[in-house]
């Protein structure tokens, strides 16, 4: 990839309870990549996740351009971080169209009701993307768990910033959705935003990823295209597990297949 870095991390430390969550990790992505942050549970992804937005204090240097991101108001790092957190719990009954449309409240739409014509062109490109105009009135609370996730993806979408983090986006999707979801934010990629997707899902990783940043014990211990990053070696000493490997249209597949 020949992009200029965009978002940087330097010995980037979380502690929570005393304890390093997240221990001296450092990495460097452009804009236009997607990047897959995997790892075994309590690895640490989340809270890498969610320091790299500043939604948690850490230790060392986080930059997002040539701004620090800790200087930055909160409000200009919900312009410049759209971050979707796992679970989309949803406790209002309101139409998935305003849900979609709290993600244009970073740039001064407080009212969903009242959106300006550009606010309501990204609430309306963002529920085509991820297929929910279909039930844009409906309550949110009446929707299937795969439903709501794709609501949420969308008010993610709707904020129209620089970088996507995304904790977990396909886990309640079913296959179809698993692949479309992925695929969307492939394309967001593609068109100048950074992705970076937190998943347990080494195969849909490593077929959309540009680069995978592996988790383990917070710290990272590689980084790079999925082919060099998830390694039999990897796999086995990360996961404690044994994959298949092959590839298919030019993309690699990966299947864990026993653990070790």
């Amino acid at each position: 990839m020949n992009e200029a870095a965009y978002l940087v991390a330097e010995n980037v430390t979380v502690r929570l309870g005393g304890r390093a969550v997240v221990d001296a990790v450092s990495f460097s992505l452009p804009r236009k990549c997607l990047a897959a942050l995997v790892g075994p549970n309590g690895a640490g992804k989340t809270t890498l996740l969610r320091a790299a937005a500043g939604l948690l204090p850490a230790e060392g240097t986080i930059t997002i351009g040539t701004d620090n991101v800790g200087a930055l108001s909160i409000r200009e790092r919900a312009r410049r971080f759209a971050y979707l957190p796992q679970g989309h719990v949803v406790h209002w009954p309101l139409p998935a169209r305003d849900i979609v449309a709290l993600g244009r409240y970073p740039h001064g739409a407080a009212d969903p009701a009242r959106l300006a014509p550009t606010d309501a062109d990204a609430v309306e490109k963002a529920m085509q993307a991820t297929d929910v105009a279909g039930f844009a009135d409906r309550p949110v609370t009446e929707l299937s768990g795969g439903e709501r996730s794709r609501v949420a993806l969308a008010r993610v979408l709707a904020v129209e910033a620089p970088v996507v983090l995304a904790d977990e986006p396909i886990a309640s999707l079913d296959p179809r959705y698993q692949i479309e979801t992925m695929g969307l934010l492939r394309r967001a990629a593609d068109a100048g935003t950074l992705v970076i997707v937190v998943t347990h899902d080494l195969g849909l990783a490593a077929r959309f990823a540009d680069i995978v940043l592996l988790l383990r014990d917070g710290r990272l211990v590689a980084v790079g295209p999925p082919q060099q990053a998830l390694t039999p070696p990897a796999l086995a000493d990360v996961f404690r597990v044994d994959a298949y490997r092959d590839s298919h249209e030019g993309k690699p597949v990966i299947v864990p297949w026993a653990p070790l």
